[in-house]
């Protein structure tokens, strides 16, 4: 039995990024640079305004204040998008909106609200200083200038500033195509109706969604029963597109329906083992085909799988995208304390609450249990438990895994907490109570 990081280790020393593609920049939102970007063009492209106001030369308002206000008369206004050259002549303004471009000779902007903001001719209140309000020539970047380097992933505001500086297209890792398989000969199709001794296919829809959820393409690819012929032809078809492969059952450390193991033992570097962890002892990796494609098998218990993936493919994914994937942790007081098996390090599912002083408590969402999809469905991220703890002691500290969006666990914690002011509100001023009538 390996530990949970040496297994880990393992994967992410096998996973290589995939291919490198050129994409336009309206689809290379989530991807990763290979090459540095350079800027095509000064940013800003010319000298411009800052304010909504009036280019002036900063002399010609020397010694102005609220009580020696000064008129200048305006040359007329200065549009953004305006491209035609204008010069400011000394002692008048022109009116200018933010973004457009500096006149000729202007070396201040006076804003709008220093001013009685007349059209014609401007009564100005404030003196500027020179520079004042003015964005000059490639103060941002100058053309040559590396916007980005090679390794950056593009959220919107990367994506922003390469547009703004001229990017079209960009050398990007390609997005990662993930095909998800479920087997065995009890499962139905979500929707459709179990007959007797079946049970719905939740595994497939929930790493598809999850595979999604961490930003790379995915095909839940139905399932499969406990056929080796129909197992092994369905992987090796997948092999020759899909960037990663994920299957969920067959893989335990014994037993003649292991069917997953059985037809992948053998084959490329395929290698199972036992994890020390609980949910998720039995998993499988290897890389398979010519195009050694990343093939991850699952235990086939419903929480198994998805502890297995928020801890294992998760990151591998991330590796094969191009990227560093490290989990952000919640630190949480235990409310109510609970066993851990020893030599394993544990993973709870748990629900987030505040306690009086403001920091996260969590408490289990419900008995342990690989089949417990209700009470891992109501959690808010699993807490992680060390291999040598055997019991968690109420208010004892662990770090916990968000299984959802921190602003979302945040934003129900704080409707929770309106509504129990509210209620406290209620009760204090009489509303809600019984009142009996004699």
């Amino acid at each position: 039995m390996i530990t949970v990081q040496q297994h880990l280790q393992h994967l992410l020393s096998e996973v290589r990024p995939v291919r490198e593609v050129q994409l336009p920049l309206s689809r290379a939102h989530g991807r990763v640079l290979t090459e540095d970007v350079l800027a095509q063009t000064d940013l800003p492209r010319f000298d411009c305004s800052a304010m909504d106001g009036y280019a002036v030369r900063a002399a010609d308002l020397e010694g102005v204040d609220p009580e020696h206000p000064r008129n200048l008369p305006v040359e007329g206004d200065i549009a953004a998008g305006d491209g035609t050259p204008h010069t400011l002549l000394p002692g008048r303004a022109w009116r200018i909106l933010t973004g457009a471009p500096v006149p000729e000779g202007a070396d201040a902007i006076v804003p709008v609200e220093d001013t009685d903001g007349r059209p014609r001719e401007v009564l100005v209140r404030r003196a500027p200083e020179g520079g004042a309000h003015i964005r000059r020539r490639g103060e941002d970047l100058a053309a040559g200038d590396v916007v980005l380097a090679r390794g950056t992933r593009l959220g919107p505001a990367q994506v922003g500033a390469l547009a703004a500086a001229g990017a079209g297209e960009v050398a990007v890792i390609g997005p990662v195509r993930v095909v998800v398989l479920s087997t065995g000969d009890e499962l139905t199709p979500a929707g459709i109706p179990a007959g007797a001794g079946h049970i719905a296919d939740s595994n497939g829809p929930m790493l598809a969604a999850a595979v999604r959820e961490a930003g790379h393409y995915a095909v839940h690819a139905g399932h499969l029963p406990d056929d080796a012929g129909q197992i092994r032809e369905t992987v090796r078809h997948h092999l020759d597109h899909a960037d990663a492969i994920v299957t969920t059952g067959g893989v335990s450390m014994g037993g003649e329906y292991d069917v997953v193991k059985e037809v992948l033992s053998g084959e490329g570097s395929m290698r199972f083992t036992e994890v020390a962890m609980r949910p998720g002892k039995p998993q499988g990796f290897g890389l398979l085909g010519r195009r050694r494609v990343p093939v991850f098998t699952l235990p086939g218990n419903p929480v198994s799988a998805l502890v297995s993936f928020e801890v294992f493919v998760r990151p591998a994914l991330a590796r094969r995208a191009g990227s560093r994937y490290h989990p952000v942790t919640l630190p949480a007081l235990v409310t109510h304390g609970w066993e851990s098996p020893e030599g394993k390090r544990q993973f709870v599912p748990v629900r987030l609450q505040r306690d009086p002083s403001g920091a996260y408590a969590c408490v289990p969402t419900g008995p342990a249990g690989s089949h417990r999809m209700a009470s891992a469905a109501r959690a808010d991220g699993l807490a992680e438990v060390a291999e040598e703890v055997t019991e968690v002691a109420a208010g004892e500290e662990l770090a916990v895994r968000p299984l959802r969006p921190v602003v979302e666990i945040e934003a129900r914690l704080v409707a929770e907490e309106e509504r129990q002011a509210e209620l406290a509100a209620d009760t204090g001023n009489g509303r809600g109570r019984h009142r009996w009538r004699g």
